[in-house]
Formats: structure tokens, sequence, C-alpha cells
């Protein structure tokens, strides 16, 4: 047992489905490991494994000369007006995303009684590891070095056999495979290399076998180790055009083997926790070359993982029993604070590890079928947002970095979509995109998703926020800010009676007005989304970014004259509206009436992640957005509507609807026994977005934060009576610390600038001085 929640998770038997197996990355390779002694196999992902299927040549649809036209007949009150807005096309997925291969390791000890094995996972080095008698294997994916390592020890008189292999379930049979095997100084080298029918795209997988002991031999397609006390495994892959020669990848996995002096052993303050002087790789001075490969490229993994994992820690004061309870056996008693500590800390982890050289995908940065569901996308009106919405308040800037480089390796792509689908200036963004494109390509009459508009604000609030909460402003992001204005400076030309402006088509994902079709007018999210975008570009815009169309140099004094130019826009849209039954409306054009059984909740995009309604500043219009969230169904039990549910409903301060969210999930059996999640009940689909979006949950539900505000407890649940918050940071830079109990609340405010903030809490609101350096603690008094 532990005195604290546990940084990991266990079970005492091998994965038997995919889907359970373990998970390890570094945010750009992917580890999915089983742990089956005498059959072990590690699925190894890729970022940038996408498989051709045309969409790679496609480009958004070139309607701009049509968009007059379909605007003049929407406002005339053609609801169906949109469903011909298109090039006639047919739906087109994006390049789906599929596993690279298995590495399998067969012949070691028979899979022992449920009482002799233990695979488990360290969220704090990210680290899998099986063990049974005679057999113990360890596996990581090095964000210091980018390269799968597993290590492998044996029992003497074992023989393992090793090799690579891309037949998972749904792996097309037209591929084109080739594989090698050659011998080198440290052992042996595999190579699997996989060509997508009807493309010159390929992919490339090595592995660099190193066994201590014994002999190996080549065993075409793999190598067979025979009595080999250990083996190291170091796996990478690589996408690329054409043929590769594999001499350099080859190279490049030997020289990680090279252990000068200084670096041969880890620093005991880096090594894997639990690890004493009787365990391989220890202190016994009898390391193998293998062991201290494994254990160098361990210590300078450690820092870049650990040091992020563990900004933010939660505790709900569980039982010491359940805390120590393997992740099945938790998973069941969906009322333990342990399952909320357990289930905080797994998607903690397992979003770091699926962020690097992009966000996570839908399945986060793992699948074992190359089937995956939706192409295993980035979906951005939801799914992708929620995934990354605990980013910049549970302190991880590697998150948002990664999102920001998903955007800034598709701007051009972005402005083709303005230009041909609104013939404007600017940046429209994807709902669909595989990583490589960001075309607007995928879209039906069902879903005509090239209508959507708000796209490009979403995907930047998570770096406004950062922006805020480091107290700089990136250029690169005012830049693309003012990208998104120029955009609606183009768009927003149609204006209603009474004057305001009328975004024109508009789009709700993925809902649709009763008794109307899809493309619609003045969709609240889109109104949100056009406000916030034009007040933020106005406020960031300082021409100190160069030219992203229009504006000019740094103290043009055009620059405030643009955004001067871009709060006018904003003032003159329209504001939201209530509809009969008290509720904000989805749509704010009068006629169009809410289909309120709908999963997704992007008419409340002003509640959250905007701080446009709030029961502070607008407490009207936050009673209207409570009771659209009461009327809102759950439709098909989607996991991101529910968690979409529970954040909103912790801005708008109502803990038991939080709880209600939360239980639909935790009772609706969505998570696997890696605790990474499902898309519906039943763990059907595996999908990241409720692990990667529960972390967002519970640190809202205990603290919020805008540049001005300190929200503290505003929608505790009555099933969390106590606990601890650390770490979290805020959008007016500081770092908070959060204690509470029965009938007491106590609070530590770690500025790193000076500045005056309203502070919320159930005592009511008062201003608070902070000082940079300067710690308050705050007592929350009786609650």
């Amino acid at each position: 047992m532990t005195d604290g929640p546990v940084h990991g998770t266990w079970e005492p038997c091998p994965a038997a489905r995919w889907e359970d197996g373990y998970l390890s990355g570094n945010g750009r390779h992917g580890a999915l490991v089983l742990g089956a002694p005498d059959g072990d196999r590690v699925v190894v992902t890729h970022h940038t494994l996408v498989r051709p299927n045309g969409s790679e040549h496609a480009r958004p649809p070139h309607l701009a000369d049509q968009l007059a036209t379909v605007q003049d007949r929407l406002l005339a009150g053609d609801t169906t007006a949109a469903e011909g807005f298109t090039d006639g096309r047919e739906l087109q997925w994006v390049q789906p995303f599929h596993p690279a291969f298995q590495v399998r390791l067969r012949g070691g000890p028979p899979t022992a009684e449920a009482g002799e094995y233990r695979r488990s996972v360290d969220f704090t080095t990210g680290v899998v590891e099986a063990e049974c008698e005679g057999w113990r294997s360890r596996v990581f994916v090095s964000r210091a070095d980018d390269v799968i390592v597993q290590h492998v020890t044996l029992a003497p008189h074992h023989t393992l056999d090793i090799d690579l292999d891309h037949r998972l379930p749904n792996a097309p049979a037209e591929l084109g495979v080739g594989q090698s095997v050659v011998r080198t100084p440290e052992g042996a080298l595999i190579t699997l290399r996989v060509r997508y029918p009807g493309s010159d795209r390929a992919y490339t997988g090595v592995t660099l076998v190193v066994p201590t002991g014994g002999t190996t031999t080549l065993a075409p397609p793999g190598v067979r180790a025979e009595g080999a006390e250990s083996v190291l495994l170091l796996t990478r892959v690589v996408r690329h055009l054409g043929e590769r020669d594999t001499a350099e990848d080859a190279r490049a996995l030997r020289d990680l083997l090279s252990d000068a002096e200084d670096d041969e052993r880890p620093r005991p303050d880096d090594r894997e926790p639990g690890s004493d002087d009787g365990e391989p790789g220890s202190g016994d001075g009898a390391l193998t070359s293998g062991e201290r490969t494994y254990d160098r490229l361990l210590a300078r993994h450690i820092p870049l993982h650990r040091t992020a994992y563990q900004r933010v820690t939660l505790e709900l004061d569980a039982e010491q029993a359940e805390r120590a309870l393997p992740g099945t056996e938790l998973l069941a008693r969906t009322k333990s604070p342990a399952l909320l500590e357990r289930l905080f800390a797994a998607g903690r982890y397992h979003l770091l590890s699926a962020s690097g050289m992009l966000p996570p995908r839908l399945p986060g940065l793992w699948t074992g079928d190359w089937n995956t569901a939706w192409s295993g996308a980035f979906t951005t009106n939801a799914n992708l947002n929620l995934q990354t919405a605990s980013a910049v308040a549970g302190a991880l800037p590697e998150v948002t970095a990664a999102q920001a480089s998903l955007i800034n390796r598709q701007i051009d792509d972005w402005r083709e979509n303005a230009r041909a689908v609104f013939g404007a200036r600017g940046l429209v963004a994807p709902s669909h995109t595989d990583g490589e494109s960001g075309g607007a390509y995928h879209f039906s009459r069902e879903y005509p998703l090239h209508l959507w508009t708000a796209g490009a604000d979403w995907l930047l609030k998570p770096l406004v926020d950062h922006d805020e909460t480091e107290g700089v402003r990136d250029p690169r992001t005012a830049a693309l800010l003012a990208e998104v204005a120029l955009f609606y400076e183009d768009f927003l030309t149609r204006t209603d009676a009474d004057g305001n402006l009328v975004v024109v088509p508009s789009y709700s994902p993925e809902n649709r007005p009763a008794g109307a079709s899809w493309g619609a007018i003045n969709a609240a999210m889109d109104l949100s989304a056009a406000r916030h975008a034009l007040l933020t570009a106005a406020d960031h815009y300082s021409g100190d970014h160069g030219d992203p169309g229009e504006p000019g140099d740094p103290g043009d004094p055009g620059n405030s004259e643009r955004a001067d130019r871009w709060r006018e826009l904003a003032d003159r849209l329209p504001p939201h509206r209530v509809n009969a039954d008290g509720a904000l409306a989805e749509w704010a054009w009068p006629g169009l009436d809410d289909t309120y059984d709908h999963r997704h909740l992007s008419h409340l995009y002003g509640v959250w992640p905007l701080d446009e309604i709030n029961p502070y500043d607008t407490p009207d219009l936050a009673a209207a957005a409570h009771r659209a969230l009461q009327l809102r169904g759950a439709e098909n039990d989607s996991a991101h509507g529910h968690l979409h549910h529970a954040l909103i409903a912790a801005r708008l301060r109502d803990g038991e609807r939080v709880t209600h969210a939360l239980g639909q999930v935790l009772d609706g059996d969505f998570f696997h026994a890696s605790l990474m999640s499902a898309h519906y009940p039943g763990r059907d689909v595996y999908n990241a977005d409720a692990a990667h979006a529960l972390p967002a949950v519970l640190i809202e539900a205990l603290i919020q934060s805008t540049p001005d505000r300190l929200v503290l407890l505003p929608a505790l649940p009555a099933t969390w009576p106590s606990g601890r918050l650390r770490g979290v940071r805020t959008r007016f830079g500081a770092e908070v610390d959060l204690d509470w109990g029965p009938g007491r609340g106590r609070a530590v405010v770690r500025p790193t600038r000076t500045h005056r903030i309203d502070l919320r809490t159930s005592s009511g609101a008062r201003p608070l001085d902070l000082v940079a350096g300067e710690d308050r603690v705050l007592d929350l008094g009786p609650r």
C-alpha cells in the first residue's frame, strides 16, 4: 500500500485484448504492451502513420461564387438552401491512422497462474512492466531519444524468438511488405518495410536486438536468442516517400548503445520507483551492457516525463486498501474516490504521452487495429478540444505546444479553406484532419462541416490561455488571431432588420434546428466564436508579426485602426436569444427551434471554454445557459457529450450535475483495463475522449480562473468531502494549491505577477491583491 494516490495501475494477468494493453508514448512513438510471458506483443504506433486513401490529394470545394446566392435564400427563409452549397462530391474520410507493427516475442515461460504474475504501468516514468517467475519485461518510449526501449530478462535455458509483424486486425492484404534481418556486432537488426498500395508512400520499422549471453541466430524474418540472460530491443519507425536506406536508422540505434564513462549509470533520483540493490539494473556492480543502456536511456527520459506529469496532483482521501486494488477491480467500484484519483492520474499520463509532435488523436496515440473508428482523426469540433482541456490549468504546456504544432503546420490549408469556400482572407479550420492536411474536404449533407467557421477560434483558445498564464504574448499566436479577424471582416457582410451582423450560413456541430436543415443562421457557437476572435485579436494585435494578409509593420499606426474596426464588428453581432423554454437558444435567428436530444453542446461554447457567459458578469444569460443544459439530452451516450456537459455544469456552479455527468461515464463501463477509454458505454470503440477530458472536469469543479478572477470550489460534488489539489496554473499568472474538508477550506496562491483579482468563494466575492513572489494563504472558512 501507499501513503497517497497510486501513480500507476496494475493487473494480475496479461491483456487478453489489445484495448487492455498498457500504454507508453512520447508524443511521436507509441507502445501498446500486452505483457504475456510466452508470447508478448508490443504494438508500435507513430503519429505520422496514416494510410493513403485518396484524400491526401483532396482540396476544399470552390464555392465562393455561390455564397451570395445561398445567403440570399437562407435569409429569405429557405431552410434547406445550404444543402446545395457543395460541389457534389461524396463524403471523403481523411487518411486513417493505423498501427505500424507488433514486436513479437515468443518462447518465454508459459503464462503463469494469476497469483504468480503482475503487469503494471508507472505513470511517473512511463515504464510498462510485466513479471513472473523466470521472466521480466520493461518497456518505455523515450522523450529524450525518441526510441521505444524494451528490456527482457530471462531465466536460463529459455529460447526467445523475435520478429516484427504488421498483420494486426484489418491490415490490408494488398500492402507491399519487405522484411530482412542482418547481423550486427551487438546482435542483429530486424527491418520491416511496408508500402501502401497504389502510392509512393511507405514506412519502415527497425529493431536493434542486443542479447546478453547465450547464442543468437538469424531466423528470418526474425531472430532467435537461446540461453540469453537478457535481451535489449531498440525500435523506431519512420514514414517516408519512396525507398529508404536503413543504414542511417541502424547507425542511430547503435549510437544509443555507447556508454561513455560519465553517462553510464542513472542518477539515484532518476531510477525507477521501487528499484533496489537486489533488482536487475541496480548497484550490484555486474550490469550487462543491455541493462546499462536501458538504465542510461531511462535516466535521460525521466526528467522530461516525470517533471511534467508531477506538476499537478489530486488526492480525494480515498481508502488505502482501494488505492492498492488492480485497475479492473477498482473500475467496478464506481463510487470510490480512489477510482477518480487513479483516472485523474491516468488521464494526465495518457494525455502527456500522446502529445508531442501532434496532440492526441481520437484514440490518443495508440491503436491495435488498422480499421480505426472515424479514421483515428483529429476531430476539432469537440473531441480534440475536450481532450486538451486540462492542458493550461493542468500545467502541461507540452500539450499546448503540440496543439500549436498541429495548427502551424496547416495554416496554408486553413487559408485555402477561407478563400475556396467563402471567398475570404484569413483562416477557416477543418472539423477533421489526419494531421497532414488541414483542408476542409470532409463533409456531407448531414454533416456540412465545411460551413463551420468557429473552429479556428476554438483551436486557438488554449494558445491564448497559455499566453495569459505565462504573462507573455506569443507573436505567432497574435498573427493567427489577426488572420481569424480578417476572415470575419470579409465574411460578416450581411445584416438583419435591426442592423446586426448575421452569420450566414451558420452551423452548430453536429446538430440542426427542429424541422430545418443543418446549414442555418446565427448558431450560438458561431456568434460566440466570432465575437471572441474579433475582440481577442483586437486585444493582441500589435503588428509585430509580419503580414497576415494585410496588416503592416511594427508600430504601424494602422494597427490601432484595425483593432478598432474588429471591436466594432464584434459590437455589431447580435445578442444571444433566450427561447420560449427560458433556455439559451442554439440558433439566435427567429423561427429556428432547438433540438435538445443531442450529444454536442456547441451552443454553450460561450460558457465553456469561453468566459463570455458566467454567473458573475452575465447572471441572466448564465441562468438561460443552465436551463439549456438541463434540457439537453445525451443522444447516443457518447463519452465526450457527458464530459462536455460536466465542464459546462462546473462553470455554472452546478456540482450535482457534474456528479451526474461523471456518474454516467463511471457507471457506463467506458474504461478498459488499460484505463484508456471508449467512445460508447460497454467499452465500445477505443477512444481517448473520456480518459483525457476527465482531469479537466475535476480541475474545473475545484478551481477556475480568468485573467482577472479566481473561483475556488465552484462546483464541488458532495461525493468528494475532502481532498487536495496541487499545482494548478491560473490565467492571471499564479500557481494554486487547494485543500478542503467538511466545514473548511484553504488555498495557497503563489503569484508570478502583481495583479488585483476578483476572488470568488462560497462566502462571496472580494478583491484580492497579489504581489509577485509573495504567497497568499486564503482561509475559505465554513462551506
